[in-house]
């Protein structure tokens, strides 16, 4: 029953989202897709994808995999560099009396380097289970051994990445035009070497069963890569391509050296039925190519021949091991699991009770989605889209809540605002408004000007309850002065007039008399200020006037100025009239009234929260009341 009630709770309140609320995290999960789609993503999701790899648990070596390598002591004890054609003979015949299944050479061989030459070519010519290499890259062709039948030749050629690093392998191309036979397909090292491999476990090279286009050996089809696979956005898929998965841990595979070999200091049982890999490994000669995924002793540096031994293990783990292979989803299921936990995100602040718990909802599920894209890469090979996922799930999970909490707390705020206006409204209604609708009524028995201005009392007082509702919806950038509305979004001096132009069009006894207008509005400094401390900038202007109108007899001069000097701001309202009578016979009366009115407490308020003075003085010879703030930088031109 409770998690019926719980439940049926979520539904209700997610029946009451509006689109308001939703758009937001649809616009997020939008430019999420958008991004990847434009490739803005792609580096940060190959980075990923290689610190993925490269977390994975240690594996145990391949044991059908032997590396020969040729390194700085194996030159510094041959004295020379290239490596003579007679001691690569040596290396492959004694290689070959353990019978191994095949023996790649990664080593360069379209030049004989004597001595030696003619002995090489002949082993080259007559040993079906020696390949040997080529380059295909147009602008860096490199012909085979001339005695080498092209069935055992190789590429070595690699896909880069933007970035220069290799996470793509060749597995067959077509060469350069410049190449002989440029019409024959040829296929890579690690292709010849694995083929030659499982041709002793019955596994011939054939095309896919899930894409005829794909080669496969036994179970294991060879996923090509597509111009949109994984994070890639438009890459070049010319020819065969696949991803590379390497072995991890930090010996994936025997290493033994040249010399160690022709001096008979090798294990037999590391050659026999192996597949050996014979390439430079001496970081001077520099055959290397850049992988961040591999746990090499040089970070993101491994020798051309180790990369070549990982893609072949790949190769043969998967058609004997069931190993997986990289591969992808097909970029609508990519999307829609972008989209799903996007939108999951948005969902957590209706299913989350607490707000003090977002971020530790969104870290644990957050972790947890970098824990199951690591599982499917390692445990089934899938590559799904790990840094949209998270860049979508965060924002709309964190972020988003927060603008939700702040839009339902600026609502509430509004709401609150509006019941205090009706009910102050209420109370000026069931008071004062009905006490001046009896007094109306007889209107007929007063002074002609007496009930012009109680009319003019009456309506201004109901137009106080549409003003006030007006200023205090969420678009309230707004002032009404009277019938008009001023916007805020203006320069402040501007807002300023327009407020004095239209206060002065209202009917107090004070304007009538006013033969002169000395009125100055110059740019002031409003950066800093808010659409309230603006708005309330314009009530005091409009009080100051207002009180000229009501208080103020034989008016003949009134000065208005607003401007800024170098260090403040002054807003300055000053007349030359004098007082009411009442406050002519008590001096001090009208002095007191006005320090104590609703305007002065109200201006003074203002004056403390721009960190300025408000001052108003008044005697025989006139009123100024006037406000000043002090500028926030020393520029005194106008912003915001």
């Amino acid at each position: 029953m409770t998690h019926s009630k719980t439940h049926a709770s979520v539904w209700e309140r997610l029946s009451k989202v509006s689109w308001r609320r939703i758009l937001p995290g649809v616009g997020v999960i939008g430019l999420v897709i958008l991004a990847r789609a434009l490739g803005l993503l792609e580096s940060i999701e190959l980075k990923a994808l290689d610190a993925f790899l490269r977390l994975r648990p240690a594996e145990h070596q391949d044991p059908r995999i032997l590396i020969v390598g040729i390194d700085e002591t194996d030159i510094q004890q041959t004295g020379t560099y290239p490596i003579p054609d007679a001691q690569l003979a040596d290396l492959i015949e004694t290689l070959s009396e353990y019978n191994p299944r095949a023996i790649g050479m990664d080593i360069y061989r379209d030049l004989p380097v004597d001595p030696g030459g003619a002995t090489l070519a002949t082993i080259l010519a007559t040993a079906p289970h020696v390949i040997g290499v080529e380059k295909i890259t147009a602008n860096s062709l490199i012909p085979p051994p001339p005695s080498l039948p092209p069935e055992r030749t190789g590429f070595v050629d690699f896909p880069l990445d933007q970035d220069g690093f290799v996470r793509r392998t060749f597995l067959g191309a077509l060469p350069s035009l410049e190449a002989q036979d440029p019409d024959r397909f040829r296929f890579s090292l690690a292709l010849k070497l694995a083929e030659a491999h499982l041709a002793a476990e019955g596994m011939p090279l054939e095309n896919g069963w899930r894409n005829p286009e794909n080669m496969r050996f036994g179970p294991a089809e060879l996923f090509q890569v597509r111009p949109n696979s994984g994070g890639y956005i438009g890459v070049e898929s010319g020819a065969v391509q696949m991803l590379i998965n390497p072995r991890s841990g930090k010996r994936p595979f025997a290493v033994v050296s040249m010399t160690d070999v022709l001096s008979g200091q090798v294990d037999a049982d590391l050659m026999r039925d192996r597949t050996i890999l014979i390439g430079i490994t001496s970081l001077s000669v520099k055959d290397i190519v850049n992988s961040a995924a591999i746990n090499a002793d040089n970070p993101g540096l491994v020798t051309g021949v180790e990369m070549h031994a990982h893609i072949t293990s790949q190769i043969l783990s998967a058609a004997l091991d069931d190993r997986p292979l990289l591969r992808v989803w097909g970029d609508g299921w990519e999307y829609a699991w972008i989209v799903f936990w996007g939108g999951l995100g948005m969902l957590l602040v209706y299913y989350v009770p607490r707000p003090s718990w977002y971020v530790l909802a969104v870290a644990v599920i957050g972790l947890g989605l970098v824990i199951l894209s690591l599982g499917l890469l390692w445990w089934g090979g899938w590559w799904v889209p790990v840094v949209p996922l998270l860049i979508g799930f965060v924002i709309n999970g964190c972020l988003l809540p927060g603008f939700y909490f702040y839009d339902q707390t600026l609502r509430s705020r509004i709401d609150e605002r509006q019941r205090v206006i009706e009910e102050t409204y209420d109370a000026i209604h069931n008071g004062p408004l009905q006490m001046l609708a009896l007094l109306l009524r007889e209107k007929d028995t007063l002074e002609p000007t007496v009930g012009t201005r109680l009319e003019n009392l009456n309506r201004e007082l109901r137009q106080v309850y549409e003003r006030l509702l007006q200023e205090s919806r969420p678009q309230g950038e707004l002032l009404q002065i009277g019938d008009q509305f001023i916007s805020l979004d203006m320069p402040l001096h501007q807002a300023l007039y327009k407020v004095y132009d239209e206060t002065l069009k209202r009917d107090f006894p004070g304007f009538g008399s006013i033969q002169f207008q000395v009125v100055e509005f110059e740019p002031l400094q409003a950066e800093g200020l808010s659409v309230d401390e603006k708005r309330s900038l314009c009530r005091f202007l409009e009080e100051a006037i207002c009180n000229v109108g009501k208080h103020a007899l034989e008016v003949k001069q009134l000065t208005v100025m607003c401007l800024a000097t170098k260090t403040e701001n002054l807003i300055r309202v000053e007349d030359d009239g004098k007082a009411e009578v009442a406050a002519l016979k008590e001096p001090n009366t009208f002095s007191e009234q006005k320090s104590k009115g609703r305007g002065t407490q109200q201006a003074r308020i203002l004056a403390r929260r721009l960190r300025g003075t408000f001052r108003r003085s008044s005697d025989q010879t006139g009123t100024a009341c006037e406000l000043r703030w002090p500028l926030s930088g020393a520029n005194s031109g106008e912003a915001g």
